[in-house]
């Protein structure tokens, strides 16, 4: 056995080996995992060790046969998990989550998407499976299948536990409670790897699944009381000035603030949102706050005021929780229609399911709408086409609505017909950057005849028309492009300020007598006591974390789901600190004083959802009985 050992290499180390080494190279071409010094590189470069030595320990019970199939497998489903995460990463810029796998009812529809994501090269990522294969069927005399005493399998597996624990050790000195920090994946995948942090993501899937049995009305007085000490008054000057009014919540797919005011090859990308935003009020520092659940996380927070989940999508992980203080539940008690338009299928984001939650009373599907190849691109019906056939819908509905409006072409991969192009593509190289521009600008057309539509059917008059962006299309892996566009290097500090999007609320006879631009930070969070108050509706007693945008004391804060924060003084994103003034690195001291409030607003939105809090309020008071407690 010992002569074994020193004259050949066993198939399991050979396996080990090739799988560590594989990961190690996808961390530093496909993830952009930032390395601060040689002691984060050791980590990262060790981390996945543990992991995969335990998994293919347990070859080490199998016959020769039984291992060499074994590891075979198994190295073909780590790899698969790994390419899974660089795809997704591609696009996202973060790492998959259980509860995002739970969401592969979506597949069906993303297509173009996640082809779009898929390069030819990617087939190197299974080379070790392959080497695998040949090594098991040839059997080459430097490699060994024998098999290991018991001794010396219990010396392989007490290894395992100390490499784990000197990981975990050296993890937990260079970032402390880093098991807390579950919003941060980057953190914990840079410490912890890939696969370590898969499994601790099954943990908390098993802890979070048991929180609404165990959750009971007094977690929510520490809420409250947090809320109402944070409540802000509406602007006298805005309350009630839209009331009675149509509300119409256009949310424009994947549009991004860098485009508005900007042009391409000497032609403008938005000139329709250029025009309108001069007749209205103009958040010029508004952010999108979305999670994993991009567009579906941009219409919960919209309708809830609360934050998204760390992981996955709250419209599929808790799609049947209690929302009765949701803003359509809501509006519908004062005689509202609120119904929602999207040219898709209704189970997609688990729609269907959510939007009764919500109180929407209809939903005008991709089966409300003729649909054609002619009429369709990319992700299906065009927006030209889309807004089209909901104005009829709209002209014979009940008055007052509220119409939430969700568009589809400009979204990744950013596909056009060429008729539909009046703007060139970019020249980067960027394919996604380059075609964002058309695309972009088709939306902008869109709107524009959205506008036209409304005023021929009689209801632009009668309409407050909200229009945001609901996620970035632009992701921080395109950075060199988008430098080359914006003509300066992007750093941390501008990337986190490319998260804003366009917002526009336009009110006919109104705003366009006293248009206005507010320059204050703000975000997808402030929507819902926003529009509340424009319709003259008191939000004092509710559970939300927004604030009125209009609001003359507001506090300019607004948290993004890892943890970053922006404020009217600093920005905090990648563990590190900004002076917005001079746009340079701080010392953190500058950012402390709105850490732990960051961290508090998404620890107690996520004690609301995960317990289902909101079952044990009733809108002025929380239901401590239990017989009263919907089930």
């Amino acid at each position: 056995m010992k002569q074994a050992f020193k004259s050949k290499v066993p198939f399991i180390l050979i396996a080990v080996v090739l799988l560590w080494v594989k990961t190690y190279i996808v961390y530093k071409t496909a993830f952009n995992i930032t390395i601060e010094s040689v002691k984060q590189e050791f980590i990262l470069f060790i981390n996945p060790l543990s992991f995969i030595l335990l998994i293919a320990g347990i070859a080490l019970f199998f016959g020769e046969k039984g291992a060499k199939r074994y590891l075979i497998i198994t190295s073909f489903i780590i790899s698969f998990v790994l390419y899974a995460n660089a795809v997704y990463y591609r696009f996202f810029n973060d790492f998959i989550t259980i509860p995002l796998l739970f969401q592969s009812g979506n597949m069906s529809d993303l297509g173009g998407s996640i082809t779009g994501l898929m390069y030819p090269a990617d087939v190197l990522m299974f080379l070790d499976v392959v080497i695998l294969i040949v090594l098991s069927k040839w059997t080459p005399a430097f490699v060994s299948f024998a098999t290991w005493r018991p001794k010396v399998r219990k010396m392989y597996f007490l290894s395992i536990v100390g490499i784990f624990l000197f990981n975990l050790g050296l993890a937990e000195t260079e970032r402390p409670q880093l098991l807390t920090r579950t919003f941060d994946r980057e953190i914990l995948v840079k410490n912890l790897g890939t696969y370590n942090y898969h499994v601790y993501d099954a943990v908390l899937q098993s802890k979070t699944r048991a929180q609404r049995a165990l959750a009971d009305g007094s977690e929510l007085a520490e809420i409250q009381n947090y809320i109402n000490a944070n409540y802000k008054a509406p602007n006298d000057n805005f309350y009630g000035i839209a009331e009675g009014k149509n509300v119409i919540v256009v949310k424009m797919e994947s549009l991004q603030s860098f485009v508005i005011d900007r042009e391409i090859n000497g032609k403008p990308v938005t000139p329709f949102l250029n025009e309108i935003k001069d007749q209205s009020y103009y958040f010029s520092n508004f952010f999108h706050q979305t999670g994993q659940g991009k567009t579906s996380d941009s219409e919960f927070i919209l309708d809830n005021s609360l934050y998204p989940v760390g992981r996955g999508a709250v419209f599929f992980t808790h799609g049947t929780n209690d929302y009765h203080t949701a803003t359509p539940n809501v509006l519908k008690e004062k005689g509202y229609n609120p119904v929602v338009f999207h040219a898709n299928n209704k189970s997609f984001w688990n729609r269907d399911v959510m939007y009764d939650a919500l109180g929407y009373e209809n939903f005008y599907d991709v089966n409300s709408y003729e649909v054609s190849e002619e009429n369709s691109v990319g992700w299906g019906l065009k927006d030209k086409d889309f807004f089209e056939q909901s104005v009829p819908y709209m002209k014979e509905m009940d008055k007052p609505f509220y119409a939430k409006m969700i568009t589809l072409t400009n979204h990744f991969p950013f596909v056009l017909d060429e008729e539909d192009k009046l703007v060139d593509e970019f020249d980067s190289n960027s394919r996604t950057l380059n075609r964002y521009f058309p695309t972009a600008n088709y939306l902008d057309q869109s709107i524009k005849h959205f506008f036209d539509e409304l005023k021929a059917a009689g209801l632009y008059e009668n309409s407050v028309i909200i229009m945001y962006g609901d996620h970035y299309g632009i992701s921080e892996n395109h950075n060199d492009a988008m430098a080359q566009y914006l003509g300066k290097e992007i750093r941390p500090f501008e990337n986190a300020q490319l998260q804003r999007v366009p917002m526009i609320v336009h009110i006919p006879g109104v705003t366009d007598k006293n248009p206005k631009e507010f320059d204050t930070v703000s975000g997808q969070i402030d929507l819902k006591p926003t529009i509340k108050h424009l319709l003259g509706m008191e939000t004092k007693n509710d559970i939300q974390f927004g604030e009125d945008l209009f609001s003359e004391d507001r506090s300019e804060f607004v948290v993004f789901r890892d943890g970053s924060f922006v404020t009217d003084e600093v920005i905090y994103t990648k563990n590190a600190c900004y002076d917005k003034e001079s746009e340079e690195e701080v010392d953190q001291e500058a950012c402390e004083p709105y850490m732990e409030k960051a961290k508090k607003e998404l620890q107690y939105s996520d004690q609301i959802i995960y317990g289902d809090l909101l079952r044990f309020y009733d809108g002025t008071s929380i239901q401590m009985d239990q017989t009263k407690i919907k089930e």
